[in-house]
């Protein structure tokens, strides 16, 4: 049957994303929260179940997070404005113990937006701002690099590595490291990841994170040194999501968080609500930890308030400016149970509801109630703490929701609710940030280019294959019912064997695979090369980690259309030719009918000016990728529109009903040529 192979590739491919969409699943399947029983867990033996909750202040620490700040010398300056009223009102007013800086403290851009660079004086404001609001006496301030602190970065020890001179932990520690703190009885170990590719090129080759064996061992010990420490709590941060951070050791970045029974939480940035599209991205990951990814402050001005109250790990996130602002500790959100982790044991025998409130203002009633009941008023502690006496028993089935009202002095008043559950029921994690942060992005670019890569190439040598097939006289020729498919799958067929336009399509495509995309200065000063599976500059490799989403790119913009371009204007000449088609379109119609065509060419030079900007002359002269791919288009466009009628006549054996001495003249030279 002449479609066999066709199906076959069919059948493949359909089964291939069956495998893929089943390994997502798993992937995907966290939903692994017990049933709560009588019996006692693992974590029987921890403090938490031998601490009741109740009215106490003991056993309860907060701090803040804040991420992605983006300082810039070039564009909105609010940022630094908002920056210092975060780090004296803001501060002032919570008293955190901690503040965690996660990564991207300044921009690193230039003023175009484009092209990147180490800017000192970004760094210096950064620092200014700091020390003129007398950090070091408020919190204990732990910063981290982002991928722009890392742009054009050649090594820890450049010169461009401001980080390490400006920042307030550079200088005490080389990339990553781990704080202990205590408070009253409890020990929490903050570990910092440093994931920044070494060397740093310059954008856009910088957007994912890695870690080298060293680095991991490097955190690996910090658990080991955590665990002889007999650490309580474990929070670990960073700057890129775990999905972005690409191992070079046999463990991964979750595998060495889930090594630790400690470890309650990895907080991250980088991703800015991709765009505001998904405003909060969180997931508990399948070791058993969470994973939650903070808005950025340079758009959105978000931070985040985290708390450990006898052992459970509550957070909100929140918009600079909006007060009051409250975290109900005790009962927990069920999104977040850590069964794993934490007691929740402790919860479920507890004595009081708790919460901690702030606001610029004194507070001045602080008011709660569960499900459709009575608001009722919560007692001071001591500090930001509140408390109401309850009787949990009363809601160990199903999903129940707690509300809590807060007034300041001043009239401000916010009011915040969450779900609880005692019984393992539980609200689910939204699937699209859950998925953003659970799967492999390495894996996934690499997935993306290579079905590219097969959609662009495989088509045509099936058809090219199948063709070849019917002139030798062993499969039948195509009789089909002629409609869109069947002139679509006529137009492929003739570009796929139209040899001056079918090989430089194939060995472009096979290109991108092997060959250097471009090259040009990676780093100021420093020559390499960019191919799909890698970056070489600077005497180092750098394995191909985002490099595959810009060749995805390219055949997802440029290179599949102009195949379609291509097979449509082939098609045209071959009608003309052989079957006395003759086009009488005015001039303009005719110049119309090369829009696509041009959308193409204009997509694929605005491409190339990007390049230009971020990687100068070199990279745009020396650019298989971007600039060599417009004159290749061109060509082959080109060749396309002026097809001569001896290009096209074998087609006349398989398509059309052939004039005996075409046909046959084609067939004898044909069998000539075999």
């Amino acid at each position: 049957m002449i479609f066999s192979k066709i199906t076959i590739t069919i059948v493949t491919i359909i089964i291939a994303v069956s495998i893929i969409f089943a390994n997502l699943a798993h992937q995907l399947d966290v939903d692994v929260i017990p049933k709560q029983s009588d019996e006692k867990t693992e974590l029987a033996d921890t403090f938490e179940d031998s601490v009741q909750i109740t009215d106490t202040y003991e056993h309860l620490m907060w701090f803040l997070q804040i991420s992605d700040i983006h300082i810039s010398i070039f564009h909105d300056h609010s940022r630094v404005t908002e920056l210092k009223d975060f780090c004296t009102r803001t501060i002032d007013a919570i008293k955190p113990k901690v503040v965690l800086a996660s990564g991207d403290l300044t921009d690193a851009k230039h003023k175009n937006n484009m092209g990147s660079a180490q800017h000192e004086e970004e760094w210096i404001v950064y620092n200014d701002v700091l020390k003129k609001c007398d950090i070091k006496n408020k919190t204990i301030w732990f910063d981290i690099r982002g991928n722009h602190d890392n742009f054009n970065v050649p090594n820890w020890n450049s010169s461009q590595n401001y980080f390490k001179q400006y920042s307030m932990q550079g200088s005490h520690n080389q990339r990553s490291y781990m704080k202990v703190i205590q408070q009253g009885k409890d020990k929490f170990a903050f570990i910092a990841v440093d994931a920044c590719l070494e060397p740093g090129p310059r954008r856009p080759f910088n957007f994912m994170g890695m870690l080298s064996s060293i680095e991991i061992k490097r955190i690996q010990n910090f658990v080991k040194k955590a665990n002889e420490l007999k650490v309580n709590h474990i929070i670990w941060f960073g700057h890129y999501p775990s999905s972005c951070v690409f191992s070079l050791d046999d463990h991964s970045l979750r595998d060495v968080i889930g090594s630790a029974k400690s470890s309650k939480v990895y907080l991250c940035g980088h991703l800015h609500q991709l765009g505001g599209l998904v405003t909060e991205m969180y997931t508990i990951q399948r070791q058993g930890y969470l994973e939650l990814e903070l808005g950025d402050w340079k758009d959105n001005r978000m931070f985040r308030l985290l708390a450990i109250d006898h052992g459970l790990f509550s957070f909100i996130d929140n918009a600079h400016g909006n007060w009051p602002l409250t975290l109900i500790t005790n009962p927990k959100h069920n999104m977040f149970l850590m069964p794993s982790r934490e007691s929740l044991s402790g919860s479920r025998n507890s004595t009081h509801i708790r919460l901690i409130t702030f606001s610029i203002s004194p507070i001045d009633t602080v008011h709660v109630k569960i499900n459709e009941g009575q608001w009722i008023v919560c007692k001071h502690i001591k500090g930001p703490l509140y408390a109401h006496p309850w009787n949990p028993s009363e809601y160990f089935s199903g999903i129940h929701i707690i509300y809590a009202k807060v007034r300041d002095v001043q009239g401000r008043e916010s009011v915040v609710q969450q779900p609880f559950s005692f019984d393992g029921s539980k609200t689910n994690f939204k699937i699209l940030p859950k998925t953003i942060l659970m799967l492999n992005a390495t894996t996934i670019f690499q997935s993306m280019f290579g079905t590219m890569i097969l959609i662009s190439i495989l088509p045509l040598l099936i058809l090219r294959h199948v063709h070849h097939k019917i002139l030798l006289g062993k499969s039948p020729k195509v009789n089909l019912k002629r409609n869109f498919f069947y002139k679509w799958l006529r137009k492929l067929w003739l570009v796929s064997n139209i040899d001056s336009i079918f090989y430089p399509l194939i060995i472009y495509e096979v290109y991108l695979i092997i060959g250097p995309w471009f090259v040009g200065e990676v780093l100021e000063g420093h020559i390499g090369a960019i191919f799909s599976w890698g970056i070489i500059v600077n005497g180092e490799f750098i394995p191909g980690l985002f490099t595959y989403v810009y060749g995805f790119i390219q055949l997802f913009l440029c290179q599949i259309p102009l195949t379609l371009v291509l097979a449509n204007c082939a098609d045209e000449r071959f009608c003309e030719h052989h079957m006395n088609k003759i086009s009488r379109s005015s001039l303009c119609f005719k110049m119309l009918k090369q829009i696509p065509f041009i959308l193409i060419i204009t997509v694929q030079m605005v491409l190339a000016y990007f390049f230009w900007l971020a990687y100068g002359y070199m990279a745009l002269f020396i650019g298989p990728l971007r600039s060599w791919s417009i004159i290749l288009n061109i060509y082959l466009w080109h060749k396309a529109m002026t097809l001569s009628p001896e290009s096209t006549r074998e087609m006349t054996l398989v398509w059309i009903s052939p004039n005996l001495n075409i046909a046959q003249s084609s067939h004898d030279n044909y069998y000539q040529k075999s």
